[in-house]
């Protein structure tokens, strides 16, 4: 099953790649609007031994990193707190939804007026992003646990905490890495674009935005924009393959 996934996915980026070489070698798209696919790929391949654009990489890369552990450590306990004490939930409910549909793109460029360009407006945007996913999956989980284990523990004198501890968290769990995966790709997605309206600085969004204002830079803006969707894909497949690991167990059969 694997196999016939990962052969279906090469058959589709096959496809993308051929569209895209024909229409460039045969000019029915400019070569300024959209060069052929070889021409891409091979400044894809030049890029990944540029010591500047690795410097942008890792830059993304550090910002990214730095905004999902944030959010997951704010999410987490607070969709703990949110999902065992109702009074609290219903409190702030008003306040979640109306938060949560603000697009976070909407929010750069205050954010950029308020904190400036550098590391804290990126980190200030993809922990906002990045939050909705884990808190609302937490949420979600802990509706999910089995109330008659809770009430087996607390049978047995064990108290909220304990049975938070002992049952909610691990039953839970499955339901975090889900939001915590979605939110990967998300703060991937804010880190690159907050870096390009961010106009100065280190990171691939910089390089796309940089790029975009010389002549003949949409090479390297598609080549750039590749190794944004190959990081995407690396980072989802290998919280996919922990996830599967981890939590085994609670796969459908």
């Amino acid at each position: 099953m694997p196999l016939r996934r990962l052969a279906r996915g090469a058959v589709g980026v096959g496809l993308v790649v051929g569209v895209s070489e024909a229409l460039g070698r045969a000019g029915i798209v400019h070569e300024d609007f959209l060069p052929p696919a070889s021409t891409i790929l091979a400044r894809a391949a030049a890029l990944a031994a540029d010591t500047g654009f690795l410097t942008d990489v890792r830059a993304t890369l550090t910002a990214w990193a730095l905004g999902l552990l944030i959010a997951v450590g704010v999410a987490v306990p607070l969709g703990l707190v949110l999902g065992n004490i109702p009074l609290v939930g219903n409190a702030v409910t008003t306040i979640v939804e109306f938060l949560r549909p603000i697009p976070s793109v909407a929010l750069v460029p205050l954010v950029a007026m308020l904190l400036g360009s550098g590391l804290e407006m990126k980190l200030t945007v993809i922990v906002y992003a990045s939050v909705w996913p884990v808190l609302f999956n937490t949420v979600y989980g802990l509706r999910e646990v089995d109330p008659v284990a809770k009430d087996t523990l607390r049978a047995f004198g064990f108290g909220r905490l304990a049975v938070l501890w002992h049952v909610a968290v691990p039953a839970t769990a499955p339901f975090i890495a889900t939001g915590v995966r979605l939110a990967a790709a998300v703060a991937l997605i804010l880190a690159v674009t907050a870096e390009m309206f961010g106009g100065f600085g280190d990171g691939i969004g910089i390089f796309i935005a940089e790029a975009a204002n010389y002549p003949g830079g949409t090479t390297d803006t598609l080549a750039a924009t590749v190794w944004a969707g190959v990081l995407g894909l690396l980072i989802n497949t290998a919280l996919v393959r922990g996830e599967r690991r981890a939590f085994h167990w609670a796969r459908p059969r």
